[in-house]
């Protein structure tokens, strides 16, 4: 999706196509449009792919070239990649929740075996509105919010009888997993009605539930609550998609739903050689009214490549000795 996104906008603002390919590496099945010129392919490798536009890391005097179009629509198909990666994960999301046999509310049904969290004051019946200052409108809230939290205390704001409560200090189960404590969930929550509405209100909470734990991830690996154990790359992420099929397509369906959007969320940072990066440039122009001189932007794109591919063997090199050792 990501690099359809890219190319249905180039098409729209008539941009110079030389290929659109699904896939990275040595070319298996190719063809050229006779009507358009633009050659379509799949290529060996199946990790994502490319839309290869004229003048796009390079200077052309083709009327239609992508350095000659306006900033403005530059930024458009830049962003258009990540941006349909973003809905794509929605559209993923709504699929979960309307194959899901139930909808889980916020009301609590049963505390599970070992809870401790009802020794500070939780009951049967509450209704969870918010996890310290962050609200909780659906149950996926809830159970990322005490997740996040960790091991610490916290003030949890119910509904009971009617009457808004803040119970103080809230603890909740608690494990740990590559170094990094995450609380526990310790209760079952009631059914909701399945509506349509409530399907459409489920859908959007969630989806911005999934933006909001990527920018927090990225967030805590940066400021170092999770260590470079916790990252992955394509092996772990083929990993973790193998353990997610094992529970179900639903599991499966959020996953990739996930992956997805971190994937338009990431590509959105203005890092050299992503999107973002090639954004903040033209926020640049934009600003300025004349582009940085394409020399030196390319070679910033290019440190960042080199960067980033560093960054990816470390990775990979990581997942593949974890699989190993088990």
């Amino acid at each position: 999706m990501h690099e359809l996104g890219h190319y249905l906008f180039a098409r729209l603002f008539h941009v110079e196509i030389n290929e659109f390919a699904i896939g990275m590496g040595p070319k298996v099945i190719s063809r050229v449009s006779k009507k358009t010129g633009i050659r379509y392919s799949f290529r060996l490798l199946p990790i994502g792919g490319f839309v290869s536009m004229v003048g796009e890391d390079e200077e052309s005097d083709h009327p239609d070239a992508l350095c000659n179009k306006p900033v403005w629509q530059r930024m458009i198909i830049c962003a258009a990649g990540s941006v349909f990666n973003i809905i794509t994960g929605v559209i993923l999301i709504f699929a979960v929740i309307i194959t899901s046999p139930a909808i889980g509310s916020t009301v609590v049904a049963e505390f599970s075996e070992n809870a401790v969290s009802c020794d500070y004051g939780l009951t049967v019946g509450d209704k969870i509105t918010a996890i310290g200052n962050d609200k909780t409108p659906t149950w996926r809230n809830v159970v990322y919010e005490i997740g996040h939290i960790g091991a610490d205390p916290v003030d949890v704001t119910v509904i009971r009888d009617g009457e808004k409560l803040v119970l103080e200090n809230v603890n909740f189960g608690e494990e740990v997993n590559e170094g990094v404590t995450f609380g526990v969930i310790d209760f079952l929550v009631a059914r909701e009605e399945k509506s349509f509405v409530n399907i459409m209100r489920h859908t959007w909470h969630s989806s911005t539930l999934t933006v909001k734990m990527i920018w927090e991830s990225l967030i805590d690996l940066i400021t170092g609550k999770y260590g470079f154990e916790a990252m992955s790359g394509p092996v772990g992420v083929t990993t973790t998609i193998g353990d997610a099929a094992k529970q179900g397509i639903g599991s499966l369906m959020y996953l990739a739903a996930v992956l997805a959007m971190n994937l338009g969320v990431f590509n959105l940072l203005p890092i050299p050689a992503l999107d973002g990066g090639r954004l903040f440039f033209q926020l640049i122009e934009l600003v300025r009214g004349r582009p940085i001189p394409p020399k030196y932007e390319g070679m910033i794109h290019f440190a960042g490549i080199v960067l980033l591919m560093g960054l990816m063997l470390a990775v990979t090199y990581k997942d593949i000795i974890k699989l190993i050792t088990g």
